[in-house]
């Protein structure tokens, strides 16, 4: 076993059988369900949960473990941090933010209310849509952030883009704000999911 947990891959791909497994297990130990919209709909769920959580794990990592602890790095080992540790998790934290979008997206069509929540629940009785719009509309606001203010930054902050030391400094500086922004964001949106699935 100890020879799967040192392999990310290894650990992933089991992790992805067991809930395999799992799933066949409630499946056929229950008498079997239609692959319908139904099926679907807690797919794209599945998924949209998954994915979410890596995008927020970042989120919070970059705010309450990366930034608040840069100044403690002394400067020579700064580079490991600026050239391997954070652009690997801001790939992974830029795809799992869209991959939660487009899950949200189809997942809100595939359950028919996908107009009524990007409306706010206008003219469509309010309550859970305008719960669940909130969210939706928050998490736009956040991955707009993180594909078209936070990359194109931190892209110059690290080295990643050439540019001058002040556009650097200016660009680290910004990431860093709406990075924070994002996080700001971040408890507000999930509780307006939640509460739509939760509280109507």
């Amino acid at each position: 076993m100890s020879s799967i947990l040192q392999s990310l891959s290894k650990t992933v791909h089991l992790s992805i059988a067991i809930s395999i497994i799992l799933f066949l297990g409630l499946y056929f130990g229950n008498g079997g369900f239609d692959l319908d919209v139904l099926f679907w709909s807690w797919l794209f769920r599945y998924i949209h949960v998954v994915v979410a959580i890596m995008w927020i794990g970042l989120l919070w990592y970059f705010n309450f473990v990366q930034i608040p602890n840069m100044p403690k790095i002394p400067d020579e080992q700064k580079p490991a941090i600026g050239k391997v540790i954070a652009p690997s998790a801001l790939f992974w934290f830029r795809w799992a933010a869209l991959l939660t979008v487009v899950s949200g997206l189809i997942l809100a069509y595939l359950n028919g209310y996908v107009h009524q929540a990007l409306s706010l629940g206008i003219g469509s009785g309010g309550g859970k849509n305008t719960a669940i719009g909130i969210g939706m509309w928050l998490g736009l606001i956040m991955a707009f952030n993180v594909w078209f203010v936070i990359w194109p930054n931190q892209k110059r902050a690290l080295g990643i883009v050439e540019c001058e030391p002040d556009l650097k400094a200016k660009s680290a500086k910004t990431a860093m704000l709406f990075s924070r922004t994002n996080t700001l964001l971040s408890l507000p949106m999930l509780l307006s999911m939640v509460a739509a699935q939760n509280l109507y």
